[in-house]
């Protein structure tokens, strides 16, 4: 064999070691991604997504953009290659580790809506954590995929050693005798009954637990609270920050991409003040994309980062590239 030729097959061997390797890694990291979690750093804090599932929402409208001509509905989804029949909704929750705590935003739907959600405890597992390693769970409002996890069926806390952080606004809306939904453009009122039953039934189960804040306040020196009302009275999105770093959880200031990001005077039709809402949404929306800051949204396809950017009057969402899930 001459020199060459040596040459030529000692770079392929290389060529197909690298390759065999790169296919090994990905297929055991899309393994791990497909177990419903996701990892990564936020300077000093240890960030993992979970999966809770999903909620397909049909038909689009009047969920979305209620009132507005189908015709221009239709456009939209169309524009983004999206079904015309519902819009699904991702259930994004996400876990910061700082320190010795153990904080999770939210806690999905528990059996509040079937099969297709309720996947919390079982994929926190998968990911190393359980529920009895929580320390804290932050609620950003009180509808029943963001509380309901919060207890079993029985009515038992999930989450045994969690203090539970929650607004007082919301709190005080929802444990009201009689709750204002003039504003909302909801007409089910069995919906409305359920909503109301699986608040009460959470805050009161946390009662021994429950911690009320308030706008701008801070906690565990690494999330500041910020109201941005209209979906409920109380309803707040969250700052999380470390040195330098931060991200901004959207909770449900946006739904979807097409209809409520490049469309945020649309609404959406679960919104308590439905107009409020779209005050909120175009007010935090406008300042987090001048500030070009990272975002996560509990509701956009997993795993819900990405940034905004202006477009005309409105907003483009752009999802964070990763090629492969973070688990480091």
């Amino acid at each position: 064999m001459d020199r060459r030729t040596a040459i030529k097959q000692s770079a392929l061997l290389a060529l197909v070691a690298m390759v065999n390797t790169k296919v090994i890694y990905a297929m055991s990291e899309t393994k791990q991604e497909i177990r419903g979690y996701s990892r990564f750093k936020l300077g000093k804090l240890e960030i993992t997504l979970v999966t809770d599932g999903h909620i397909p929402m049909t038909p689009v409208q009047p969920n979305f953009a209620p009132g507005i001509d189908a015709k221009k509905v239709n456009q939209a989804l169309e524009a983004h290659f999206a079904s015309k029949k519902m819009v699904d909704l991702g259930i994004n929750i996400m876990l910061i580790k700082s320190g010795n705590r153990m904080i999770m935003i939210d806690s999905g739907c528990g059996s509040s809506f079937g099969a297709n959600s309720g996947w919390l405890v079982p994929n926190l597992e998968k990911a190393g954590i359980k529920a009895s390693d929580i320390t804290d769970v932050v609620i950003s409002h009180a509808h029943p995929d963001h509380i309901g996890g919060l207890t079993n069926e029985a009515g038992k806390l999930v989450f045994p050693n969690a203090e539970i952080y929650l607004s007082q606004i919301e709190h005080d809306f929802w444990m009201a005798d009689q709750q204002d939904f003039s504003k909302s453009k909801i007409k089910d009122e069995e919906l409305k009954r359920m909503v109301v039953s699986v608040a009460k039934k959470n805050i009161t189960a946390a009662k021994s637990r429950l911690h009320l804040v308030g706008d701008g306040d801070e906690l565990f020196c690494c999330i500041r609270v910020h109201l941005a009302p209209g979906h409920t009275p109380g309803h707040c999105i969250l700052e999380v920050y470390t040195g330098g770093d931060r991200l901004f959880h959207l909770a449900d200031l946006v739904h979807s991409a097409a209809l409520v990001i490049e469309h945020p005077e649309w609404g959406f039709e679960g919104d308590t003040d439905f107009e409020l809402a779209i005050t909120s949404r175009k007010k935090v929306l406008g300042q987090l994309a001048a500030e070009k800051s990272l975002l996560f949204s509990y509701h956009l396809p997993w795993p819900g980062l990405g940034h905004l950017k202006q477009k005309g009057q409105a907003y483009e969402w752009l999802p964070q590239q990763s090629a492969l899930p973070d688990l480091r």
